[in-house]
């Protein structure tokens, strides 16, 4: 009888698989579409499962259930998926339990049917999931299919009421795996072959996040919603979950990885047109799943109880980072008093605050940005362009700010034309990234290079820019310069600022088309290259700069020494011919408020025409020690300087700064001619106070899966602690032998005027005259000097100060031992 029962649901396996076969023989109209064919698949299993276990006596008051885990609980069958299943029995005896598991087993193994199973009690399958997490991960999707259901209800109400209870005590454990299984498996977005199941933005972690959800620490839809720009999170799982069940169908077997050479049958399949096409559609749905795990577990992080001492901190206070922008439990939020359906620029701030600070932006505050923030009026606002710069400059920082921004819809409203490129593959090999992304991590390359220009603004504004013609037919280069000119109007850049952006993009490819490809000894050449950029030797240095950069973000061996020495021979023969840059000169003395000298010390504060930007007028008799002391006041006063300029005539000096809160209003000028007469006295050390204010800042404590406060990733007073490029200090020579004129490139930091001014008059220098010039998180600042008071010889003197300003701007941050590009 037995062998008969056995022999019979072995027929009944045979006739399993020939079901299968035929539901995936459909051609045309009676194809069955991959949601469809994934029903009935489900359907099928079950049916096969339900018939088979009343056979075997697998029945409502046996003491057995069937739990089907994977695909099967989940309702996702797919073609050539493994069955995952647990036979559960109430303590039976072994014997009785072995033959039923027999007779449910062997009849799968003899039809090929690939199967995961597991024989367990309600208190042995209870000990597995508090054991082993990949296990208890695989028993919260766990749904019963036949046999005695109070069985199965114990072992999946306690499956989740253990998870939930535990999940504080497992949630470092399920961070490191996920993060493990990303490194093993790479991300889906940016893979030729991608593993749908594990790679990052994968079938895993839509599952991570039902778990997470199901620990009641985050919601099962973090951060995006399906009324998002790409659908949400249940969108791009069903799209995923698509592009595999095609790839099983195309194999005929069970396979996670998409290879090359079935993307074409995939894509038209699924009715998506071709492979880049389907590439295109992973893409989106694995960067949307991503970001939604990246705010899962940070919500769960924030949201479980505190461990040891650090349950006895008191609750995180809101640290104010810019005008109506804090840091919250270590996320950029927005102050209770923004006001975002009146402040366009505010998600701009939020995102600089974020760049700077390496901290998240919450996504509720995000999704608050989405639905009230206004658009930005053309051309924006000076303080918004100024605020993009910083996002740019901010290096690796702003990948993760732009790719935030643009998950939620709001870099789209702010760059419409980002939506040609955005998540566009590659059609060269040699890629690594998206163009969007390969525009992201060109423009972080250069932040690292903006110290080799003149305008750093413009380098990382051309990085963003320079492939945003693709996509769109024709020459990528002339249908971006187009569209850049469209950009940088809205931007509000002046006129000349937008034609070099322009010719930035229309020439991207000059110097390494001509390096690599041409005869550089032949002077036609180099004539052909000047005559293109129109001798502009500015345009020269940012075009060379982006090169290097646009090389290093498209993929590994991509620059190299040999391209690397052509283009740089190249644009040393090109700088022979070409007219060098105008010297930095200062400006000249305005004589209305010279004419106020003769009032002692003035200090007025007027508003711009800009938000939150005020100009600040100092005009006072002409000493050693002015200059720091009134940009040291400002800085206490947490006014970050924008520009400046100093100059004097007839024994005054008239200093005028243009200058921006970190955040709130501007104190009064009384309060602040009071303080810089304090600071002249001697009564006010304004180094050791800035010094103070960073140390307080640097000791601002952060909860969550965040690195330390102290490390290279913080800022203080809105600025890094370390520097994207390092700093370069460059010497003009002047008429008088005694005098130079020094120009400092670096990233800022809260009081670098006051600190560099200090060098020249610690060294026994005079400043005469200086022009200084923030863009975005990069300055410019040149000083005319007098070098006779310095009491040593020129050269010596020189290379002391040079030490000295090294010392105090910032430098890069020391690569760390695990630091890895992805």
């Amino acid at each position: 009888m037995a062998t008969e029962r056995a022999s019979g649901t072995t027929a009944g396996a045979t006739d399993l698989v020939r079901a299968r076969a035929k539901l995936l023989e459909g051609r045309g109209r009676a194809r069955l579409a991959a949601p469809a064919l994934r029903e009935a698949l489900t359907d099928l299993f079950e049916l096969w499962l339900t018939t088979t276990a009343s056979e075997v006596g697998i029945t409502p008051d046996s003491g057995f259930a069937v739990l089907a885990v994977g695909g099967l609980a989940r309702r996702e069958m797919l073609p050539f998926s493994d069955l995952d299943l647990v036979l559960l029995h109430d303590d039976m005896e072994p014997a009785l339990v072995s033959d039923v598991a027999d007779k449910l087993w062997y009849p799968l193994w003899d039809a090929h049917i690939g199967l995961d199973h597991s024989v367990r009690t309600t208190g042995q399958a209870l000990d597995v999931a508090a054991s082993d997490l990949t296990a208890a991960l695989g028993l919260l999707d766990a749904r019963h299919i036949v046999g005695d259901k109070e069985l199965s209800a114990a072992v999946v109400s306690g499956i989740v009421r253990q998870w939930r209870s535990g999940i504080r005590d497992r949630f470092p454990e399920l961070s490191e795996a996920t993060r493990a299984r990303w490194n093993r498996s790479g991300d889906i977005a940016h893979r030729a072959e991608p593993d749908l199941k594990s790679g990052r933005g994968g079938l895993r972690d839509v599952q991570l996040l039902d778990a997470l959800s199901l620990a009641q620490v985050t919601d099962a839809m973090p951060g995006l919603g399906p009324d998002s720009p790409s659908g949400g999170v249940q969108e791009a799982h069903r799209r995923i979950l698509d592009v595999r069940t095609e790839l099983h169908r195309v194999a005929g077997r069970g396979r996670d990885h998409l290879r090359a050479q079935d993307a074409d049958e995939i894509a038209a399949a699924l009715r998506l047109g071709d492979r880049f096409d389907l590439a295109r559609v992973l893409t989106d749905s694995a960067r949307t799943i991503g970001y939604s795990v990246d705010v899962g577990l940070r919500t769960a992080a924030n949201a479980l109880p505190r461990r040891g001492l650090s349950r006895l901190r008191l609750v995180p206070v809101r640290r104010p980072l810019d005008e109506g922008v804090v840091e919250h439990a270590g996320e950029v939020v927005l102050a209770r008093d923004a006001r975002p359906t009146k402040d366009p620029g505010l998600i701009m701030r939020v995102a600089a605050a974020a760049a700077v600070t390496g901290l998240p932006m919450s996504a509720s505050t995000l999704r608050r940005l989405s639905d009230s923030a206004p658009e930005l009026r053309e051309p924006w606002p000076k303080e918004a362009l100024d605020d993009l710069l910083v996002v740019l400059g901010s290096g690796r920082r702003a990948v993760a700010v732009i790719e935030a921004l643009d998950r939620t819809g709001l870099w789209g409203r702010l760059m419409p034309e980002w939506g040609a490129v955005r998540d566009l593959p590659p059609r060269d090999a040699v890629h690594t990234w998206t163009v969007d992304r390969h525009l992201v991590e060109t423009a972080a390359v250069a932040s690292g290079l903006t110290t080799r220009v003149a305008r750093p603004d413009l380098l990382v504004l051309g990085a963003l820019l320079h492939d945003i013609g693709k996509g769109r037919g024709g020459d990528h280069s002339v249908v971006g310069a187009d569209i850049a000119a469209q950009i940088g109007r809205r931007l509000g850049l002046w006129p000349s600022d937008l034609a070099v952006v322009v010719a930035m993009v229309r020439h991207h490819l000059l110097l390494p088309d001509t390096a690599t490809r041409r005869d550089l000894d032949d002077p036609a050449t180099v004539e052909r290259v000047v005559d293109t950029l129109g001798g502009d030797a500015r345009l020269l240095e940012l075009l060379h700069a982006l090169a290097e950069a646009d090389s290093i973000a498209t993929g590994p061996g991509v620059w190299g020494e040999w391209k690397a020495s052509l283009i740089g021979d190249l644009v040393h023969r090109c700088r022979l011919v070409v007219a060098g840059e105008t010297l930095p000169e200062p400006d000249p003395v305005d004589p209305a408020l010279l004419a106020r000298a003769d009032e002692g010390v003035v200090v007025d504060l007027t508003p711009t025409d800009a938000p939150h930007t005020f100009d600040v007028t100092v005009v006072a008799p002409d000493r050693r020690g002015l200059l720091s002391n009134a940009a040291g006041v400002l800085a206490l006063a947490s006014l970050r300087v924008l520009s400046a300029s100093v100059t004097s005539a007839r024994g005054h000096a008239v200093n005028r700064f243009v200058v921006s809160p970190a955040f709130g209003g501007p104190p009064e000028p009384g309060l602040l001619r009071q303080e810089l007469i304090r600071s002249l006295d001697g009564d006010l050390p304004l180094l050791e106070r800035l010094e103070a204010k960073e140390a307080e800042a640097r000791s601002a404590s952060t909860p969550g899966l965040l690195p330390d406060p102290a490390d290279s990733m913080r800022a203080v007073g809105g600025l890094p602690l370390h520097a994207q490029a390092p700093p370069r200090i460059l010497w003009f020579d002047g008429e008088d032998p005694a005098q130079a004129v020094v120009e400092v490139r670096a990233e800022d930091r809260p009081g670098l005027l006051c600190r560099l001014a200090a060098v020249f008059e610690t060294h026994g220098t005079d400043v005469l005259w200086a022009k200084v010039a923030t863009r975005g998180t990069s300055v410019i600042d040149a000083f005319g000097i007098d070098l006779s008071g310095g009491g040593e010889p020129t050269s010596v003197l020189r290379g002391e100060i040079e030490r000295s300003l090294l010392a105090v701007v910032p430098a890069p941050a020391p690569p760390a031992e695990d630091d890895e590009r992805p």
